[in-house]
């Protein structure tokens, strides 16, 4: 298995830097219908991302599922739409959750491999969940962000059978080759772990997110 090149800090993504988040001869031919699919979630808007900036999959089928990877974007909800919807950048998540209101993002089918580990073999094994805010600026962290990821998180980990603890529900920054530092220190893990707990036991397995 080829490894994915090492990603440059988020800031310079977003600020327009492109990057290589996987080698081109992995990519295969993107779907006619990307535009057209429905979320996974039902209580998620379908904003996909540019078809340059994923590898379309059939998981769990062709790979595994084995992490949820919590991200920070260091950028607005906004801007990071956009971002994932330009070709150039060559970067995605699965799902962007804004902090006002938790609105909920899915840019990425979860079939698919999103680019947003810096970790080949991590990005095959995992869905991608980013979050509106800054690292340093914890009042982008809002109850309803918390609340509403933590059930997203819960409800992917009860559709792929991942464990609900810190070894499969993972930091960006402890991915393997990671230079990155999100969602940084203000995170609270174990509000989060508690939540995505209580969540799971709330809605069981069918239950849809929303």
């Amino acid at each position: 298995m080829e490894r994915a090149r090492p990603l440059p800090d988020r800031r310079r993504i977003l600020q327009g830097a492109a990057l290589a988040a996987v080698p081109y001869t992995l990519l295969p031919e993107t779907r006619a219908d990307a535009r057209t699919q429905a979320p996974d979630q039902p209580s998620a808007v379908w904003h996909p991302a540019h078809t340059a900036n994923y590898t379309p999959a059939n998981r769990p089928r062709s790979h595994p599922v084995d992490f949820v990877v919590i991200h920070v974007t260091q950028a607005s909800y906004s801007t990071t739409l956009g971002v994932f919807q330009n070709r150039r950048k060559q970067v995605s998540a699965h799902y962007v959750l804004r902090s006002s209101d938790g609105h909920l993002a899915q840019c990425v089918r979860e079939s698919d491999i999103a680019w947003h580990a810096g970790n080949w073999d991590y990005n095959t094994r995992s869905i991608g969940i980013e979050h509106e805010g800054w690292v340093d600026r914890p009042r982008y962290f809002t109850d309803v962000l918390y609340e509403r990821s933590a059930r997203l998180t819960a409800s992917i980990c009860a559709k792929y059978d991942i464990p609900r603890d810190r070894s499969h529900i993972i930091a960006h920054y402890e991915v393997p080759g990671s230079d990155h530092t999100d969602p940084g220190p203000h995170w609270d893990w174990e509000r989060y772990l508690r939540l995505v707990r209580r969540a799971s036991r709330t809605a069981g397995r069918t239950e849809p997110f929303g």
